[in-house]
């Protein structure tokens, strides 16, 4: 599964309250007590979910000694859905229709008749499904990391997440909170003791002081400031164009990067419409300049990023700080460790992410964003497209 092994996608969820002792065979238990199969939805609608060993789809034999790796603990969360296909739901009730319609005029169904066609349909469907000839299986690993009190879910889907998180929290009476681009900085600034400056916060216009505060995606809610990751990104952006490509994290170490592979914009006004840009390195393309100049914002973005020696690949969504397709490599060697080792990188992974945000937020809250804010304002004014075609 994706957290020990090949390239790796997750949300990460911050534990805010956890009533079970330390890993253990506690568990364990609860694993076995909720593994899939052990409870069948009713509904046919509904999906079935339960937990999985962490092996492979079917695994649902757990062990301490499997699924438990030192401060962490590894398994999967399986959701089964039986979902008939409306184009055949549709093709039964035409079926269904046809005998009961043949002596009425024109063949219309009266309103009684399609209602007994409906019924005759859904119990079709409950016996469809129990038989699992319509059944679809979804494998997501989870990752505990007891050490830091977070659950990594490796997905991104918002649907699939809920459904996770919906049956971690009933299973082992705890409860998460979503590891989002905003509450990041709310805890940077609850931290660092900023927050009466956090609150002050309205989006930022990088080209002009029009429309500051209008983020179609962000619609102003309170306590929400994960507009702040799109900021981010273009401060990154312009970072490693114009500054350095090598960023000082609060830890005294060092984190350098660039965008690669895709780069996905938006209008915050929600006028000029989205675009995906891919390439080797999307952001030196005339288009995705054009497009920030324009006012667009990233929304999503490939990063290479190098910190302690070790090289992380992955595409980051800016508002939920969501990792696709992450990829782990020492700098110089083959990847040979063990679980613990890989673990282990996961939460460096994490923590680069992090330290990075980090740097933002102390510019962006701090006394040093409209300098910054004036700097990236002559950056897009100084990159014109006529300049550029001369120089080309």
């Amino acid at each position: 599964m994706g957290f020990l092994a090949g390239t790796t996608t997750f949300e990460r969820y911050w534990i805010t309250k956890d009533p079970t002792p330390a890993l253990g065979p506690d568990h364990i238990k609860i694993l076995k007590k909720f593994r899939i199969g052990k409870l069948e939805s009713t509904a046919v609608d509904e999906p079935n979910v339960g937990f999985l060993a962490g092996s492979h789809l079917l695994d649902t034999n757990f062990a301490i000694e499997k699924n438990i790796i030192g401060d962490a603990l590894h398994f999967g969360v399986r959701v089964d859905s039986d979902q008939i296909p409306a184009a055949v739901r549709n093709a039964w009730l035409q079926m269904e229709l046809l005998p009961l319609t043949v002596d009425n005029p024109g063949g219309k169904p009266t309103k009684a008749q399609r209602q007994e066609a409906k019924e005759l349909v859904e119990a079709r469907c409950a016996e469809e499904a129990a038989s699992g000839r319509f059944r679809r299986m979804q494998q997501i690993p989870i990752l505990w990391d007891a050490g830091n009190d977070e659950i990594y879910i490796g997905s991104t889907s918002p649907s699939g997440n809920e459904i996770c998180v919906e049956l971690l929290q009933r299973a082992f009476e705890i409860e998460l909170d979503h590891v989002s681009s905003g509450k990041l900085a709310l805890t940077f600034a609850t931290e660092f003791e900023q927050l009466e400056d956090l609150y002050k916060l309205t989006p930022t216009s990088f080209m002009s002081n029009e429309h500051v505060g209008t983020v179609t995606w962000w619609n102003g809610m309170s306590d929400n400031y994960d507009y702040l990751g799109n900021e981010f990104l273009l401060w990154l952006w312009w970072q490693w164009q114009t500054e350095s490509d090598t960023i000082a994290l609060n830890d005294e170490s060092e984190v350098s990067g660039m965008f690669a592979r895709t780069l996905t914009l938006d209008c915050p006004l929600g006028e000029s419409g989205k675009e995906t840009i891919s390439a080797e390195s999307p952001v030196v393309l005339p288009e995705a300049m054009l497009a920030i100049q324009s006012g667009k914002l990233p929304r999503k973005a490939g990063l290479t990023l190098v910190r302690n020696g070790q090289q992380y690949d992955l595409t980051l969504q800016a508002e939920s700080f969501s990792v696709g397709s992450g990829k782990i490599t020492p700098i110089g060697d083959a990847e040979t460790g063990d679980a613990h080792d890989r673990i282990q990188s996961i939460r460096d992974f994490s923590e680069t992410i992090d330290l990075l945000f980090d740097s933002f937020c102390e510019r962006r809250i701090g006394k040093h964003w409209k300098g910054d804010v004036k700097k990236i304002r002559e950056w897009l004014q100084a990159e014109k497209p006529a300049k550029r075609r001369a120089a080309a």
